[in-house]
């Protein structure tokens, strides 16, 4: 197996080289609209640090919005208000940007002019990073196959359909970081558990930062806690459902900070009233997933789910595979219901699933060994070292 690890690495290595150089190459004015709100969102960060999160138009003194509107040929550039993804507020007193603050931080921190080349190379290495963790972790055959396949599409995925939104490529390392510890949260059997549970909690609250409908992957963990709570009513379920509320509630904190400058009141995003249109199951969305390179991935995260579920040997990764199930099928059925369809909008649940599933599968051992550790009629330690030692 080392020989087959080392060949995965080699070949992570060269996807990650490929991406980095396509990436270099990348233009930063590519005709984009929601790419101008980021890069305007990473100036006034810049401009005036954490007052940066006012993003009112009466700070565009510099023109600097004006300057990207023209440089894609954008019709009205002169007038700001009629920019992309900037609203009114309710009380009409100014105009601001809709999307949160997380995307644009991060593309702060790199130089003025070079902020997308370096976001994407870096966010790229580190995926390839948790690509050659779960590589190596693995220990089966199955836990082998399925991190290399998952790796080199995660790398791959850094390309397209991360490209299309900047917001994707922080939302994807986010999605393998609460991935690693939701499955840690499982597999551990109880030790740290508060610690991962509020991990978890804060990272998922974090990614709403960058993309606001990433709220929606927190679904999932909310139905399962709850209905642990409502089924066992023990203090453990009442304390972990608690611990993890309050952990996305700190993770939230940015997206408040920005709505309570941007709105005037935290719990109103600048947002709301962009994506009015009623939900309901349109055929030409579902079609255009159905033809779209998510719906096989899609596939692949439902029958992995049910396959660890049949065969899991350990306790912790059945009941993991049901919170991941139900928050697959919630996202799923809010981006089916959604009024419009992009390459990449059921991306983010399903990197979380899949990343999740992975490491649920290196992190314990072969349903027969796990069966042979923790069933009654198994081996006590004391008869496996006597064993060994004859």
């Amino acid at each position: 197996m080392r020989a087959v690890k080392v060949f995965f690495s080699i070949v992570f290595l060269a996807i990650l080289a490929s991406n980095i150089r396509l990436i270099s190459h990348w233009s930063e004015s590519r005709g984009v609209y929601d790419d101008i709100c980021y890069l305007r969102q990473a100036h006034l960060f810049q401009r005036f640090g954490w007052h940066g999160l006012d993003t009112s138009l009466a700070r565009e003194t510099d023109g600097y919005l004006a300057n990207k509107l023209r440089s894609i040929d954008f019709p009205n550039w002169r007038d700001p208000t009629r920019a992309p993804c900037h609203t009114q507020t309710a009380d009409g007193s100014k105009w601001v940007m809709t999307p949160p603050p997380g995307t644009g931080f991060v593309l702060a921190l790199f130089p003025e002019g070079f902020h997308v080349v370096p976001l994407y190379a870096l966010a790229t290495t580190i995926i390839a990073g948790f690509a050659l963790y779960g590589l190596w972790r693995a220990r089966e055959p199955a836990s082998l196959t399925a991190a290399a396949l998952l790796g080199a599409l995660s790398i791959i995925f850094m390309i397209n359909p991360a490209k299309a939104s900047y917001s994707i490529a922080p939302t994807m390392v986010i999605c393998a970081l609460a991935g690693l510890f939701t499955a840690r949260l499982f597999v551990d059997d109880g030790r740290r558990r508060l610690l991962m549970v509020a991990a978890v909690g804060v990272l998922l609250g974090l990614s709403a930062s960058f993309r606001i409908a990433n709220v929606v992957l927190s679904a999932g963990y909310f139905l399962f806690f709850g209905l642990s709570f409502l089924i066992c009513r023990t203090r453990e379920t009442f304390v972990s459902g608690l611990t993890l509320g309050l952990a996305f509630l700190v993770g939230l904190l940015p997206v408040f900070a920005a709505n309570l400058v941007n709105s005037g009141n935290p719990l109103v995003s600048a947002y709301g009233g962009q994506d009015t249109a009623p939900r309901s199951l349109d055929p030409a969305v579902l079609r255009a997933y159905l033809g779209d390179t998510q719906f096989p991935v899609i596939v692949i995260a439902c029958v992995w789910t049910a396959l660890l579920w049949r065969f899991a040997g350990h306790a912790g990764v059945r009941k993991l595979t049901l919170l991941v199930a139900g928050n697959l099928a919630l996202n799923l059925a809010f981006f089916a219901t959604h009024p419009v369809f992009t390459p990449y909008y059921v991306i983010p649940t399903l990197m979380l699933s899949l990343w999740t599933l992975l490491f649920a599968a290196v992190l314990t051992r072969g349903p027969a060994q796990g069966r042979m550790d923790h069933e009654p009629g198994g081996p006590r330690p004391s008869e496996m070292l006597s064993r060994r030692s004859t």
